[in-house]
């Protein structure tokens, strides 16, 4: 018998505990499983020795973690050093771990491929479970944790369109989270049910912004429709690659971004004496279960499924990813492929340049056909008396 050790890095998800149950239900699967450990606060868990047998407890308990947001046994963005990893070989040895499970982002799986180092020629198996709203790890098709938070925006932005609409008075600019890829303030264009409903500007980090040629779509806009929403990434660059507005405050890869839709308010209200207001979701959209993709959440529990099935075939090393497969009707399918974890340690993936138009303020129809199996269903229509109206009269 063995035991397994699931250990949660970085920002969570919505669906994140969706992988841990998967990592549960599978392990009651298999005869050679005694326990599964939750390493109770992140990776400096590990050697602190702070597990929590997770079997141990009922079914109508662990089903909760299908909807319970954030991360039930908690993260970190803890940096270790040198010392930690070659301390762990005998932390699992001591606890009977064979297999270590990692469930995160960039960060986590360049953690998950040291310790993989570390433990290889003691016989701990590590693998990956990818993770993150950002959507920017490399090879795989996309992320468990990104759906949903494509999810929120989308319809957050067009509840926000109808708000607008209805009282045509101002710019309204809604910062999207996603640090250096624009995959989640993409999605933003999933809001739209026909032509000319917001998000009206999309920015992308992939493209470098020119503030006098958002003034003029802003002005051009406002004089068409009165109410205009612009949706921009967090991590809106220039020309020279410099931020447009600077982090508050940097530490490796946790970076507190500045206030990029207060100052794209403020631009406007200034330049172009319009009123403007700016939102921020922040982390709502990554904490919200009510907004939760179902796709998302079967793929999440998928993914901890086949990580640990692949650490029981002895595939260390690597991570799990979605393919995702050409299928005669059009339909949507993925099926799972094992990737060297090398390939993917703080490798960032961006959204390709071929799903943004020429001016770089909106994203393609290729972009939305890729992204819509994603959240799980269409997003809700909403009665418009003012479109009826304007057809009465023509």
């Amino acid at each position: 018998m063995a035991n397994v050790l699931v250990v949660h890095g970085g920002g969570p998800t919505a669906v994140i505990n969706a992988s841990l149950y998967g990592v549960i239900e599978e392990a009651r699967q298999q005869d050679a499983i005694d326990h599964v450990y939750g390493a109770i606060g992140g990776s400096e868990a590990i050697f602190k020795e702070r597990f929590l047998d997770l079997m141990a407890y009922p079914e109508d308990k662990l089903k909760l973690l299908l909807t319970t947001p954030a991360t039930a046994i908690g993260s970190s963005r803890y940096a270790l050093e040198q010392e930690d990893y070659e301390a762990m070989p005998a932390v699992f040895k001591k606890h009977d771990i064979r297999y270590v499970l990692l469930n995160g982002g960039n960060g986590t799986m360049d953690t998950c491929g040291k310790i993989h180092r570390a433990c290889k020629d003691a016989g701990v198996c590590v693998v990956g479970i990818p993770k993150t709203v950002d959507n920017d790890i490399a090879i795989t098709d996309h992320t468990p944790g990104y759906g949903s938070a494509a999810r929120y925006l989308a319809e957050t932005v067009a509840e926000v369109g109808v708000d607008v609409k209805s009282l045509p008075i101002h710019v309204c600019v809604v910062e999207a989270m996603g640090r250096n890829a624009g995959w989640i303030t993409a999605a933003s264009a999933l809001a739209r049910k026909k032509p000319g409903d917001a998000p009206h500007l999309i920015y992308l980090p992939e493209r470098p912004f020119h503030e006098e040629e958002f003034l003029e779509d802003v002005k051009r806009l406002h004089e068409e429709k009165g109410g205009v929403v612009v949706v921009a990434s967090e991590g809106l660059k220039d020309e020279s690659g410099k931020p447009i507005v600077p982090p508050v405050f940097q530490t490796g890869r946790s970076v507190y971004y500045g206030d990029v839709g207060a100052y794209l308010a403020e631009l406007v209200i200034k330049k172009l004496g319009i009123k403007a207001r700016s939102e921020k979701p922040g982390i709502c959209g990554r904490a919200s279960i009510g907004l939760q993709s179902a796709v998302d959440r079967d793929e999440a529990v998928l993914a901890g499924r086949e990580a640990l099935k692949a650490a029981i075939r002895g595939e260390g090393g690597k991570m799990v990813g979605f393919v995702r497969e050409e299928t005669p009707d059009g339909s949507y399918r993925i099926s799972v492929n094992m990737i060297p974890i090398e390939e993917v340690m703080l490798y960032e993936k961006s959204v390709p340049q071929e799903y943004i138009n020429d001016r770089g303020n909106d994203v393609d129809e290729k972009f939305v056909r890729w992204c819509r199996p994603l959240i799980g269903g269409d997003i809700p229509d909403y009665m418009d008396f003012q479109e009826l109206y304007k057809e009465s009269k023509r």
